[in-house]
């Protein structure tokens, strides 16, 4: 019998397969596709989830270079954030990854440590019993401890739980994108700005008109990707065209763009839909089933950043429970910790792709209002956090110190006399301990506990304290005081006797 039966073999599915199984669980995969899914969907990871994989080891992986740095700029609604202007409080982090190719590194991952991926499996139900769960697919029946639905937002295992999944549908939006090849009529120029003939500079992200939405990323200029939002009813018919997409680009910019396969000859993206979901799971268990990913949660927004980030705090609680090393009601703060993060990519999901790019005069109004309000620092601050994932703080409990329940800083260290970043004690998902103190005060408390939270003596400039790091990169605890200690490591670390 496998611990952790996951249905679902995209990104948030195989991460959490390989988290588990650095939890020393022992996952199995079920995945209905035969083959990786070719479709061209999200194109890079922001926010948070970008240190989370600085942790793990996985940025260069995906194509990044050294440490993350934060970027300079984003967008919010179509309207341009001045990161640069927050130095050291800059939250967000960007990783241009093609979904993809992230799908192909984390499968890459998951045969290295070993997991187990049937493809070409389909589930078609499941039993709940007092000890385990009989998952029936296509081939016959499989049994494991707990069962983990990253099946998508028509999640099987979601309908089966019972589970509802409430939210808000946008019938009048149609969203069409393709990947087509470069044109002498269209030039990218710094900044994130592009030059269209007829038409003159735009930035490239978000250009909102009186008709809709246009953008046009060059992360391969050879390939840019084509993106339109329209207001208007769902047009149906036969599946989207290049001359279809030109019509589009041409209403919604007011003037003609040509638009050419790209070198391959044909484009390997041509998608239309119509209508937006922002749907948030009533609860993310039943009993011995967990939701995550898009099972839980769906948006037009960053929801792989968010399903990632759930996998991650699963994953060790899990781990923990399967080997005997839970305290009471820890797979409980799943849902606690992670569907109020859901909440809020929800409302600014609504808020940024809807409620600020949609045509008519009172948005217009409310643009610019909004415009003012970001020359305010504090203001770009808020905004950038919220998009980064990094403004919820988790419950650790009664003074826990005061970096407790924010993602762990990156800090650069001395450990054993070499220089380490903190991130890179992460690596094994294993909770650590990173004494500062440079004293022996609290190797006593944390000794009983040795083999499971490890315990790194380092220096780092300017500090003097600890932290008691979590395997989803979440401090625990932050301070020097033993009582303190010894009260996180009961509370996250320490079964009941």
């Amino acid at each position: 019998m496998f611990d952790v039966i996951v249905v679902g073999g995209g990104p948030v599915g195989l991460f959490l397969a390989c988290e588990l199984r650095l939890a020393g669980a022992r996952p199995l995969v079920l995945e209905r596709r035969p083959e990786p899914d070719p479709a061209d969907k999200a194109h890079g990871l922001a926010g948070q989830v970008v240190r989370l994989f600085d942790h793990r080891g996985l940025v260069e992986r995906c194509g990044g270079r050294g440490a993350p740095q934060p970027a300079p700029g984003f967008f919010f609604g179509g309207l341009p954030l001045p990161l640069h202007t927050l130095g050291e409080d800059n939250p967000m982090y960007l990783l241009p990854v093609p979904q993809r190719a992230l799908e192909g590194v984390l499968a890459a991952r998951a045969a290295e440590l070993g997991v187990e991926v049937r493809r070409g499996t389909d589930v078609r139900s499941f039993v709940q019993h007092d000890d385990r769960v009989e998952v029936s697919t296509v081939d016959g029946t499989e049994a494991a401890r707990y069962l983990v639905g990253c099946d998508g937002a028509a999640s099987l295992v979601r309908k089966s739980a019972g589970i509802g999944f409430p939210g808000v549908t946008e019938d009048d939006v149609v969203e069409r994108w393709a990947l087509v090849g470069a044109s002498d009529a269209v030039r990218f120029g710094p900044m994130g700005r592009v030059e269209i003939d007829g038409l003159g500079e735009i930035p490239a992200h978000f250009h909102r008109t009186d008709r809709g939405v246009f953008t046009i990323l060059a992360h391969d200029p050879a390939r840019p990707l084509v993106n339109t939002v329209e207001w208007t009813p769902d047009p149906g018919g036969p599946p989207l065209t290049l001359a279809e997409m030109e019509h589009s680009v041409e209403r919604v910019l007011g003037v003609r763009v040509p638009l050419t396969p790209p070198p391959e000859g044909a484009p390997t993206l041509l998608r239309r839909t119509a209508g937006r979901n922002t749907r948030l799971a009533e609860r993310y268990r039943d009993r011995r089933v967990f939701l995550a990913g898009d099972a839980a949660h769906v948006g037009n927004g960053p929801t792989l950043n968010l399903g990632l980030q759930d996998a991650a705090n699963l994953a060790w609680k899990l781990g923990a429970t399967v080997r005997g090393h839970a305290p009471d009601g820890l797979l409980d703060t799943y849902e606690s910790e992670r569907r109020p993060c859901g909440e809020r990519v929800s409302m600014a999901t609504q808020a940024d792709r809807t409620a600020l790019l949609a045509p008519g005069p009172a948005v217009t109004a409310l643009r610019q209002l909004f415009g003012e309000l970001l020359t305010d620092r504090e203001n770009v601050r808020r905004l950038a956090a919220l998009m980064a994932g990094a403004d919820i703080r988790y419950d650790m409990g009664e003074d826990p110190g005061p970096l407790a329940g924010a993602f762990a800083p990156s800090l650069d260290l001395t450990v054993e006399g070499a220089a380490r970043r903190l991130p890179e004690l992460l690596r094994e998902a294993q909770p650590v301990l990173v004494d500062l103190t440079g004293t022996d005060a609290l190797a006593d408390t944390v000794a009983p506990l040795a083999g499971r939270v490890r315990h790194a003596r380092a220096g780092a400039d300017g500090r003097t304290d600890a932290l008691l790091v979590r395997p989803d990169g979440y401090v625990a605890w932050s301070g020097t005081d033993p009582d303190g200690l010894t009260a996180a490591l009961v509370r996250w670390f320490t079964p009941a006797r």
